[in-house]
């Protein structure tokens, strides 16, 4: 990594070099297995073939996206890397508790991505019992439970590492989608929790993120970015160098949640 970093200073400052050459040797994520939930579809995708591409193996989990998952577990091989995809509806608590268990029988996993999760726009008043329910299961007490699993199985010589993804709603919780803001607002408790808790064989951080990509449909519309500093949407590139980053950063990092929204968390 360093002779890379190096490669870039010396073009920022004009400083004739030869572009290195990337081997499996120095890959920053060579020799390690990842897991990531939600790694089907949307960021989750993102982040697997990012992993993918920094010379990690994989493991894809979804819930309902067949056909997605096994597209993605398709690059990742293309790359020349290993790829399993694992089904769970993370609403089930059974299954939920058998997920870090199957993934482990593939490979010793050197970093869970706890991304799986649901994102309604529905305020206090108009909260159901059953999405309040929900979106606890799935954005919080399932990252719980795989965290709990992972620190329970992993064995590696290193230190293993959750990375809990999270809004920057979390931090600054308003009124507007309700059930989902309170529950990344706990995750975020929980990932400073854990960080003390799982010290120091396990390394906890977490990413905020802001406008990187709309939830559903939606066209990139200005309105949603009026209120960045940044006046623009983040980039995936950007979130591929953090998440990278972050699984390959200095072991003295725990507890940390970086916050990817241009600013908005400050507003």
């Amino acid at each position: 990594m360093i002779t890379i970093y190096k490669f870039y200073i010396d073009r920022y400052l004009n400083i004739p070099h030869t572009i290195p050459v990337m081997s499996e040797t120095n890959l920053p994520l060579s020799n390690q297995t990842i897991m990531i939930t939600g790694g089907a579809r949307r960021l989750g995708k993102v982040m697997a073939l990012a992993a993918a591409r920094s010379g990690a193996d994989v493991i894809v989990h979804h819930a309902h996206s067949v056909e997605d998952a096994g597209d993605v577990a398709d690059q990742i091989r293309s790359l020349g890397r290993k790829a399993w995809v694992l089904e769970a509806d993370l609403t089930d608590l059974n299954q939920t508790q058998k997920l870090i268990q199957s993934a482990f029988s593939f490979a010793n996993i050197s970093a869970l991505i706890n991304n799986a999760a649901i994102f309604k726009s529905v305020d206090l008043m108009h909260t159901s019992l059953q999405e309040w329910t929900d979106h606890l299961q799935i954005n919080l007490t399932a990252p719980f439970l795989l965290s709990q699993s992972f620190a329970a199985l992993y064995s590696g010589q290193q230190p293993g590492r959750i990375i809990n993804m999270l809004d920057w709603r979390a931090l600054r919780p308003g009124k507007d989608h309700f059930p989902y803001t309170i529950s990344k607002s706990a995750l975020a408790a929980m990932t400073s929790s854990m960080a003390l808790a799982l010290a120091p064989g396990i390394i906890v951080n977490g990413i905020a993120l802001g406008a990187i990509l709309p939830p559903g449909d939606e066209d990139f519309s200005p309105a949603l970015i009026k209120n960045v500093p940044m006046q623009r949407w983040s980039k995936l590139d950007e979130l591929e160098d953090l998440i990278v980053w972050l699984l390959s950063a200095p072991e003295y990092i725990t507890g940390e949640i970086i916050h990817l929204d241009g600013g908005r968390h400050l507003v």
